[in-house]
């Protein structure tokens, strides 16, 4: 009995993974050659597949200038954090709605990236997740990826996946500059260093 339904599942899956490829040839038959030429580009991107690349460029086109900067289409995906600020406490860095359809596709792929630890965004996760929890860690990466199709669009620059070493080191140096800038509020003064 458990090998007839397992013989029967198995033949089921087939079929829906043939309906599957039907629909994906449906889709990129209804594509046009940018929005196909837009849809290679941004697979680039650590963590996003075809099905992704489609479903994010059916949302946002492949037509940048309506969006003037990075910051407007990430506000409108509802992936830039609030800038909730006051008497320089910080309130809230919750996010807008947004665009759901974008925003949840993105997140998938954030957690896609994040399977690759030798990518920036892998390091950018780790950082985020440690203090700040997993799910906004997903988001701040889903928003890096993002900005990266922002430019890859708009721009037509190549993604290149910087590293889990580059973000780690570019941390590093902002963390220095925001002590001793913390130290100077304190009026210790660094040592110059002659060369």
């Amino acid at each position: 009995l458990q090998r007839r339904m397992m013989k029967e599942l198995l033949a089921h899956l087939d079929e829906l993974n043939a309906h599957i490829r039907n629909l994906d040839d449906e889709i990129d038959n209804f594509m046009k050659p940018e929005e196909k030429q837009a849809s290679n580009a941004i697979q680039e991107v650590t963590g996003i597949g075809n099905t992704s690349a489609q479903a994010i460029i059916s949302v946002i086109g492949t037509d940048m200038g309506r969006f003037p900067t990075d910051r407007h289409i990430s506000s409108w995906a509802g992936l830039c954090p609030g800038d909730n600020e006051s008497a320089k406490k910080r309130k809230s860095g919750k996010t807008r709605k947004g665009n759901v359809l974008l925003r949840t596709t993105l997140i998938t792929c954030a957690h896609a990236a994040v399977k690759n630890k030798k990518s920036y965004f892998y390091a950018q996760f780790m950082r985020i997740s440690a203090h700040r929890g997993s799910k906004r860690a997903y988001v701040a990466v889903a928003h890096s990826m993002l900005i990266a199709i922002y430019h890859i669009l708009k721009d037509g620059v190549v993604f290149k996946d910087l590293g889990a070493d580059y973000y780690n080191q570019f941390n590093k140096e902002r963390k220095i500059n925001a002590y001793l800038k913390k130290l100077k509020v304190l009026g210790w003064e660094v040592p110059v260093v002659a060369a």
